[in-house]
């Protein structure tokens, strides 16, 4: 068995795991934070109905478009340096959006802090892989790591209603600049230097630039689709691209020396399997607050400090999922952990629906939310777990780029499915009956998700049986 590391490596450990938190808190805070935010940004900066979806739309298309990129150049480039570029790309981005005097000026300082979130996310989740142990180690920091994101998404919600109401939408902006300020500096003091490279690899531009096209095409056609029609011509053209750029990349990866992303680590079950479940997991839990937000808003008339105290119970019960995820890996195995995680959330989606209609009181619904969400911290870091197991460290980064694209991927189709599922029969609706036909699309989509679960149950039996890195440790013993 080997033996723990001495007190001081520990410490230095620990500040890195609190840093790498830290980042994921920013990366998750900002998702919702400027939801709250839009109507006074929109009002502020003179956007249309129809344009100001785009300062949520640039970011969500062009993080999608590059997180494949990010997590090479993290392999490449260096995992601590590409950190804390994506941390100076978040911060100038927010500063520029903080100060935005018009439309045109946040839409692109959005794209950039998404490609700064593309960056930020796979170094950061690349960085945790490589200085943590496969098994236990590990495990207990991915647990922290989505625990701290759990926490960012309410904050999020919280801080977005705080900091417009006392200071004004710019305020939402500033806040990340000081946030991604201070984890600059400490990244410079706790993040271990990148390892020189002995052998010096090449960069395979042509497949980062298909790939990049391609996705951030797919992307906003997914985004887009659901606003501008399925058959609107912008929107055709993008998937036909997007087709035509990833059949190129794929062709260029089959005879590249050096491959932005190898096909030969398509072979790691474990890693291909998480990938799948980090796309399911999307579609089917990562939709759940935007029907959540519907049915306490539109439906309940919350207001929005209203709405992110709601989502407080759905989020500590997510962070203690995370925890309970991390335990029962140690003890049993990742495939034994996301069998257990599935049906967990799947009976907490279902019990979600009976308290989805007009007038019914919090109470109701929270039982639904807490089972839910311990089922959404388990499958979260086993997933996590499965995607970077058996993958070296010198391409933890495209493997953590891998998974998290079909994450992203897989919540923009997830919602675009999920929406034109509820939203069926409210056309024409106004009043009380708007209110009940939202409530009657949330209740299918919840069920809807839960039949999504069901798939992410079956995909976890692909997984590989082997005992858990503690057990067989022990077992050796």
């Amino acid at each position: 068995m080997p033996s723990p590391p001495p007190a001081g490596a520990q410490r230095s450990l620990n500040g890195s795991l609190a840093l790498l938190a830290f980042a994921q808190l920013i990366y998750s805070l900002d998702i919702n934070i400027v939801f709250v935010a839009l109507p006074e940004i929109g009002a502020g900066l003179g956007f249309s109905a129809q344009t100001l979806q785009w300062v949520v739309s640039a970011y969500t298309v062009f993080c999608g478009g590059f997180l494949l990129l990010g997590g090479r150049a993290a392999d490449l480039l260096g995992q601590r340096r590409m950190f804390i570029f994506a941390l100076w790309l978040y911060a100038l981005s927010s500063l520029v959006g903080g100060l935005a005097w018009s439309p045109a000026v946040i839409v692109v300082a959005r794209a950039v802090q998404g490609i700064g979130a593309a960056l930020l996310f796979p170094a950061t989740l690349s960085l945790i892989n490589r200085l943590f142990e496969e098994g236990p180690p590990r495990n207990r920091a991915l647990a922290i790591w989505g625990g701290a994101g759990a926490s960012g998404l309410t904050l999020g919600s919280l801080a977005g209603g705080l900091l417009t109401s006392a200071y004004g939408w710019p305020s939402v902006f500033f806040v990340n600049v000081v946030l991604a300020g201070i984890a600059i500096l400490a990244a410079f003091l706790v993040i271990p230097k990148d390892a020189p490279r002995a052998v010096r690899r090449g960069f395979d531009l042509p497949g980062a630039l298909t790939v990049t096209a391609g996705a951030t095409l797919l992307v906003y056609a997914l985004v887009q689709g659901p606003e501008d029609g399925w058959r609107a011509t912008p929107i055709v053209a993008s998937v036909a691209l997007a087709a035509l750029f990833l059949l190129a990349f794929g062709r260029i990866e089959s005879r590249s020396r050096d491959p932005l992303m190898p096909v030969r680590l398509f072979g790691n079950r474990s890693l291909a399997a998480g990938m799948a479940i980090t796309f399911i997991y999307m579609g089917s839990f990562g939709a759940l607050p935007y029907f959540l937000t519907v049915l306490f808003q539109r439906v309940q008339g919350y207001s929005a400090l209203q709405t992110g105290l709601a989502f407080i119970v759905p989020s500590l019960a997510i962070f203690a999922g995370t925890q309970l995820g991390a335990r029962l890996a140690n003890r049993l195995s990742t495939r034994a952990t996301l069998l257990a995680g599935f049906p967990i959330g799947i009976a907490g989606t279902l019990a979600l629906a009976p308290a989805a209609y007009a007038g019914a009181p919090y109470g109701y619904i929270v039982p639904g939310l807490v089972v839910s969400g311990i089922g959404q911290g388990i499958v979260w870091t086993a997933m996590w777990i499965a995607a970077a197991s058996g993958v070296a460290h010198r391409e933890q980064g495209i493997a953590s780029g891998m998974a998290s694209t079909t994450l992203n991927v897989g919540n923009a189709i997830g919602i675009a499915v999920l929406v034109a599922f509820a939203n069926r029969g409210i056309v024409g609706l106004e009043g009380d009956a708007m209110r009940d036909g939202l409530a009657m699309g949330a209740r299918h989509a919840f069920y809807l998700a839960a039949a999504g679960l069901a798939l992410g149950l079956l995909v976890s039996l692909a997984l590989p049986r082997k005992a858990s890195a503690a057990g067989a440790r022990a077992g050796a013993a």
